[in-house]
Parts: C-alpha cells; structure tokens; sequence
C-alpha cells in the first residue's frame, strides 16, 4: 500500500510489485526482490520469465525460496510502521475500521454503517448506488454514541417534545405523536440560534470596546481640562498673592506715614519745651545772682530791673498720641472687596478659556433657513430680510419660524462657538435637536427641543427655560459664546468681552443630534437690520 510504504525508513524493503513491505520475500537470479505472491502471479500471466526491474529474461523458471533474513526485517519494518500509525492514532486521528494489518488513517465515517473508512476501503460508498445514499460525516471515533440503545438504529431525528435523538423506530413507539426535527434541520435551527449568539456577543464586546475607548478619551479630556485649570489656578493664585502682597506694602506705607507724622510733632513739641527751659534757666540764673546780693540798697536798685518771667505754656494737656486703630481693618475689607472683584473676573476668564478650547467652525446651513432670512457667501452671517423669498419646500427648512441652523451637528463631546450681536435689539441663539418641528410654530423649551436665551425690545433678556426667566445683566453683551457639554446635559451662553455667564440649561438629556440655531429677529420701526456674525474664537491659550 502507498500509505503504509510512505512510513518506512528504506526503500529497500519494499517490493516492486505491491509497493509494500516485503511478504515471504524472495530472491530471483538477476538479484532484485519480490514478494514471493507478487513474483509468482507475474510469471504465471507473462509468457517469458524476466525480471520487472531490470527486465533481465531467464531461460527457465528459477526456483523461489523464501530469503529468511529479509524476511525477518521486512517483520521488523512492519511492525514499527504498525506502531508509527498506532502513535498518530493516538494524537487524535480515527483509524479505518476495515483495515486488518496496517491501519491506515480514516477519510470518513458513516452513520447508517457505523463504521470509519479510509479512502481505499470508503471507494463502494461512491460507486455503489445503494451505499451513495448513507451519510458520511468527518471521521468519529465514538459511532456507538450515534446508535440508538433500544432499537440499535442510527439516531436521524430530534425530539423537540422530550429533546433528545431518536432513530425512526422510536417514533412508532416511546415517542409517537411527539414532534420531530431531522438532525440537518435541528442543526442548522441550533447553528443560526449559536450565530445570532455569537453575533450578539460580538456586538457586546465591541460595545464595551467602544465604551473602553470612551472612558480612556474622557480621561484624555479630564486631563486635558485638568492642566489647563491647573494653569489658569496658578495664574490666578500668583495675581491674588501679588494682590495680597501690594495690599500689605499699602498698609505698611500708612502706618509708616501716621508714625512719621507722630514723630514729627513730637519733635516740634520738644524743640519748644527745650527753648522755654532754655529761657527759664537764664531767668534762674539773674535771680539766683540777685539773691546773693547782701547790700539793701543795691538789690533795692537792682530788683525793678530784673527781667519778668518768660511766658511758658501749660503743658498739662499735650500729648502726642498715634492711634493705628482700624487701620488694618480697613486695609483688610478694602483688599477683601479688591480681591473678590478680581477673582471673579479671573475666575471667570479661566471659565471662558477653558470652554473657549472647544472651539468648532461652524457654518450656516442654506437648506433650513427659513424663506425671509438673508444670508451670506460664506454662510457666517444672517440678517432678516425685507422680502420672503420663493425656495423649495424641503423637509429640513424652517417655514414659520425665521431661523437657521448650523451644518454640522454633534452627538457627543464638547463644542464652542461665538456670535456676534452687536447693533442688535432682538435676537435668539442656541441649539436645537435635530428633530425639532420645523413646519409649526411653537412654544421654545426644553421638552420642545430647543435650548435657547433671546433679546427682545432692545434690552429684555431671557432664557426659554421650563419656565421663561428674566436675565439681569450687568452690560449688554456685544458677542455671546455658545458652549454645549453633551455627556454632561449642559448649554451654557457667555459674555465674551466681559468673561461673564448669562445663563446655564442643566441636566438636560441629550438623545440625538443637537446643531446650532440662529434667529436674527425681524425689523421693527427700521432697527434691528445688522446681521448676527459667527465670529471666529480669537484666542483659546
């Protein structure tokens, strides 16, 4: 067999004729080899005697005689290709069952014969009609599993009711009026049942692959927002303690300057007392001389001249006294009120900059604006116009409101933008779900799906919240800031010259699309024409 002869270690030991291992070995006289079988049926069909190999013709039959040492190592070389087989066999391969000396790997196994083939003995089952029709299946070593126990029938069906395998038998007995499947249909049930499970599971892990992607870029931003606070808190800090520092330098400068004062009146006080004890000390001097005088007559004549006593002032209630009381105090609220004038606005400035680094392009989209409304080449600009123009109905347009979406909307992340409203008196601005009803007018909210803030009559400010709220604001803001936190539910609007918060929607839940809205509002009595401007975001460092 070719098989066989593939796992032996020399060529020699095979023969010629049969390509096996030598049987009853024997020599002929040209010298070569043959099975002792092999070389007798060829000499009994051939005319003349002659060697297959070297074709050598030999004038009268030579007498065969079995080569005892060959044959003996052709045992041996047998038995060791027996054992290799038998090794693979271990390894997992399914012997052909037919096979009686060298088992030979099997090719297929059949379920109605119950037995494994390799492919020389399998050939029947593809020539002969009746065998065609079992059904081969790759090899198995357990075939006895396929057999059912009570009939020792090949299991072909499935037992939906008591979900096991039957052979057809059981369905005329033990499992009549029962429902039934054929093992290929009940497969490919269970096969597409597997498939949409695995398919499912495929769709979770790549679910949570993406969630993991998520989360890692959330870090990224936290990190991101993070040194930039970081930045911004030191920058603000270091002008707090430079605030602090200078406050404490005035404060010193004031006590210094009242001690100055102090000192110097004290030293005006003590130059006076000094030139009155000076003039004190003379007069004390003529008199302790005038005193001395024995001779009546002459301190008589003497005593008119003596000089009256200096003037002097009554010292009593002279102090000098510097009272420090309040003046730290004082220093301290001044600061206080200096430093949380300047930490609100620093604070706030780190707030702009820090969304500011969101900053999206946005354009206009020609296709929703709403037929009265102007709008620019480069799609930046808006404006209401004096005539309502004829354009084409499409679905996304705007048909009773006067508004104007951007092109580009966001279903997640974060994104900035900023409008110019200046010369303006009325005007909306926000965004809006990209399923917001554009054919009706209605009321603007949340639960409509618009997060909006509007300016009517010129200076009446409000966010079109759950309720309408009225804004107070401290300067009318010249550009306003847009910024929309999607995973947070957040839309909040600034005053970008003035680095202040107008207004916060909050714990919105955002499920689809939100794009930009813009409203330049209608003219009334000739104002209100300038257009609204998306400007670019000059500065995010």
């Amino acid at each position: 067999m070719a098989t066989a002869s593939s796992l032996l270690p020399e060529d020699q030991f095979l023969c010629s004729i049969c390509l096996d291992v030598f049987t009853d070995p024997v020599t002929i006289p040209c010298g070569h080899n043959f099975c002792k079988t092999c070389i007798t049926h060829h000499r009994d069909v051939n005319d003349l005697c002659w060697c297959p190999l070297c074709k050598d013709v030999f004038n009268r039959r030579p007498e065969l005689r079995v080569n005892l040492v060959l044959s003996e190592v052709a045992v041996q070389v047998r038995k060791l290709a027996q054992k290799k087989v038998e090794c693979e066999a271990k390894a997992g391969e399914v012997l052909c069952d037919v096979c009686t000396e060298t088992k030979v790997k099997a090719l297929k196994s059949c379920l109605m014969c119950l037995t494994s083939y390799c492919e020389t003995h399998l050939e029947p089952h593809h020539r002969v009609p009746g065998l065609k029709r079992h059904e081969l299946i790759d090899p198995v070593e357990t075939l006895e599993g396929r057999v059912c126990k009570t009939h020792d029938r090949p299991l072909e069906l499935f037992c939906k009711t008591d979900q096991m395998f039957v052979c057809q038998l059981c369905t005329e007995t033990d499992h009549k009026r029962h429902h039934f499947a054929p093992l290929k249909k009940e497969y490919e049930i269970k096969m597409a049942t597997l498939e949409r499970n695995e398919a499912r599971i495929q769709l979770s892990v790549e679910e949570r692959r993406l969630k993991i992607e998520q989360l890692k870029l959330s870090v990224k931003v936290s990190k991101d927002d993070a040194d930039h606070v970081t930045g911004a808190s030191v920058q603000v800090f270091r002008s707090l303690i430079r605030s602090v520092q200078e406050g404490l330098a005035e404060l010193i400068d004031v006590i210094d300057e009242k001690h100055r004062a102090t000192e110097k009146q004290a030293e005006g006080f003590i130059k006076e007392l000094q030139e009155e004890i000076s003039e004190l000390m003379k007069r004390g001097a003529e008199v302790e001389q005038l005193s001395h005088t024995e001779d009546h007559l002459q301190f008589l004549q003497s005593f008119p001249s003596l000089n009256p006593a200096p003037p002097t002032k009554d010292w009593t209630e002279v102090r000098v006294h510097s009272s420090y009381d309040g003046t730290v105090r004082r220093a301290v609220a001044q600061l206080e009120e200096t430093l949380s004038k300047e930490m609100k606005k620093m604070c706030a400035d780190v707030e702009l900059k820090r969304v500011q680094q969101y900053a999206v392009d946005v354009t206009l989209d020609p296709d929703t604006a709403h037929p009265a409304l102007v709008l620019s080449e480069n799609n930046k600009q808006v404006s209401y116009g004096d005539v309502k123009k004829t354009l084409p109905d499409n679905p996304k347009r705007f048909s009773m409101s006067s508004c104007v979406l951007g092109k580009t909307g966001f279903s997640s992340g974060r994104f900035y933008y900023e409008v110019q409203v200046r010369a303006k008196t009325r005007w909306d601005l926000g965004v809006a779900r990209e399923s917001i009803n554009r054919k009706k007018r209605q009321a603007a909210s949340p639960a409509s799906g618009l997060w909006i803030i509007w300016l009517k009559n010129g200076n009446e400010y409000t966010a079109l919240d759950k309720s309408r709220l009225s804004l107070s604001l401290k300067s009318r803001p010249q550009k306003v800031g847009v910024f929309v936190d999607y995973e947070e539910g957040l839309v909040s609007f600034y005053d970008v010259d003035a680095a202040a918060l107008i207004y916060s929607f909050t714990g919105c839940n955002f499920t689809e699309k939100l794009f930009p809205i813009f409203g330049p509002g209608i003219i009334v009595g000739g104002k209100n024409s300038a257009p609204l401007i998306i400007s670019a975001v000059s500065d995010t460092d």
